[in-house]
This record gives structure tokens, sequence and C-alpha cells, in this order.
């Protein structure tokens, strides 16, 4: 799960922050314990000598029974250490210098594999991330109002748009409740205040929420940042838009509503195209039918769409205007 280089670098201070403050609680432990018994001080400064002593006795081939020696100083130490804190009611552990991670240590990685903790603390600053984008944070399925989508059959439909939305729904639901590696990617279509956007923001808490890379951002906002790398007073690495290619899901949201030129066409085709090759799910919501993003991005654009996404089309009257 390949998240964006500023969610790991947050994540990644907070697991050092969280490395500093238990090394600052083991220390605070030990001095504790030491301004009580002194006796401990003495006795753990002998146990790192006798640990030195014993890897150069092995180094030298010391006999059996120099080894054995030390050993059994070692041992008596230990004891001598344990009957103290017991004597003392220490909690178990208490001066165990226990890191932060005893599965990494507080590296974030396990191996060449991301640790579970560094994980978690990603998934933790995606949602944050999320929510700064998404705004009131109270997107949810359950929240979604079929009732503002009208039940009078539509012979242009061959259904209702109330059940033409219900059936939107549930899809959203399954994809979010299965998404994987083996899911397909979707086409929200429709006007202005149908709910894209809202169920755009579901599938993306939940699909986060279960640890997968999540980048949602606004067409606008998307090939801003390619203009920016292009075009830019530096130059660009590849580093601000990376993210639109790495992450699990991405979401472009209200595609059409930014200046479509020649560059953001080639940019456009560059996205899709590029998640289709490597295997990346992708999800778009626009104004604009399937027709007019031909027309506006071009035919090979809305070939690769209709060939490899499931199109959604959103059909009522705008819910914003209902509200008011």
């Amino acid at each position: 799960m390949a998240y964006s280089a500023q969610v790991l670098r947050r994540a990644r201070a907070r697991l050092e922050q969280a490395k500093l403050e238990r090394e600052r609680e083991n220390e605070a432990h030990r001095a504790a314990a030491y301004e009580r018994y002194p006796r401990l001080r003495e006795i753990d400064r002998e146990l790192q000598q006798s640990m030195a002593e014993l890897a150069i006795a092995f180094l030298k081939k010391d006999s059996e029974e120099t080894l054995g020696a030390i050993r059994t100083r070692n041992q008596t130490l230990q004891a001598e250490r344990n009957w103290i804190l017991e004597a003392g009611e220490f909690e178990d552990g208490y001066l165990d210098d226990t890191p932060v991670c005893t599965r990494c240590g507080g590296t974030g990685y396990d191996g060449s594999q991301m640790c579970s903790c560094l994980r978690e603390l990603c998934r933790q600053e995606q949602k944050k991330e999320l929510t700064s984008l998404l705004g009131s944070g109270r997107e949810s399925f359950d929240t979604f109002r079929l009732d503002v989508y009208s039940d009078a059959y539509d012979p242009k439909l061959g259904t209702s748009p109330r059940e033409l939305m219900r059936s939107n729904l549930n899809i959203c639901k399954k994809y979010a409740a299965g998404f994987s590696a083996a899911s397909g990617s979707l086409l929200f279509s429709g006007a202005t205040g149908l709910g894209k956007t809202f169920l755009s923001a579901c599938i993306a808490r939940q699909i986060a929420d279960r640890g997968f890379s999540v980048i949602y951002e606004t067409a606008i906002r998307l090939f801003g940042d390619f203009e920016t790398e292009k075009f830019g007073a530096q130059g660009g690495d590849g580093s601000l838009t990376r993210k639109y290619f790495d992450c699990d899901l991405l979401i472009i949201d209200d595609l059409g509503t930014e200046l479509t030129t020649e560059f953001v066409r080639s940019a456009f085709y560059q996205i899709v195209n590029t998640r289709l090759m490597t295997n990346k799910k992708t999800i778009i919501s626009t104004n604009l039918s399937p027709a007019e993003l031909s027309r506006r991005y071009g035919a090979n654009i809305l070939s690769r769409i209709e060939g490899a996404y499931r199109i959604l089309p959103f059909f009522g009257d705008d819910i914003r205007k209902q509200k008011k």
C-alpha cells in the first residue's frame, strides 16, 4: 500500500516522537528505581560489564571454566536484581526498556516490509488528510438520502431516479466493502448536485479506514500539481505527482471544471492509462456525459474508460437546491 510522501512523513514523525517519549519514560523509571535502591544502579553496571567480559571471553576462546564463572556471576546479579524489584513491588517490566514496538523496535520496518505500527499511523494520517479535504466528515452510506430522488417512473431511464440511485448506492457500498486489487474502476456521470461527491467521499473514508492508500482530489488541484511540476521555476522530479500513480485508489472529483488544455488532456491520459497498466483503481466523478468526455479529452480516453470502468449514471433534481 503506497501512501503519499506527505502521509508517510507525518506518520514517521509521529513514530519518532513515540520512540522519544518511550525512551524518556524508560529513563524516568530507571531514575526512580535507582533513587529508591542505589544497589540497582550498581547491579546494572556490573551486568553490562559482565556481558562485555563474556563476549570477549568467547572471542578469545577462553576455557569453559572461565566462561562458566562469568555466567555464574551474571546469574547471581540477575537474581539479586529480581529480588530488589520484587521487594520494591515494581510493576512487571518496569525496568525492561520496552521499545515502542516490539516487532520492529520502533524503526517502522520489519525487514523490508512496513511494520504494522507505522502502517497504522499512516492510516490515521491519511484519514486526517481526507477529513481536511472532504470537509464535514459526516459522509456515510447510512446518511445518503434516497427520498430526495423522485420515485416517478422515467421512460428515458426505464426506471425511476430513486431506484436508479438505490442501485448506485448498493454498488458503491459493495465496492467499498470489498475493495481489493481485483476491484474495477468507476465513473460517476451526471449533473451537479446529485450525490456524486458525497458517494465518492463515503467510498474514500471506508476504503482508507481499511488501510488502503487513497488520494482524493479535485480535477483542478490535481492538474494544477501536474502543471506546477512541469512548468514550475525549479522543475519537477515527479515527487509532486507520484502519489497520483502509486496510491491504491485515486478519486478525481469534478472532472471537467478545470481549464482543459492540451497539457491537461495529456496528463489525464497519462493518469488513466498508467493506472490501468499498473492495475491501480480510479474513481472519476464528472458533470460531463460520455459523449462530452470524448469531445473534450479525446476518443482514446473514452475508449479506455468505457472498456475498463463501470459507468454509473446519476439522475434527479439538484439536491442542494431542494435543501435550500
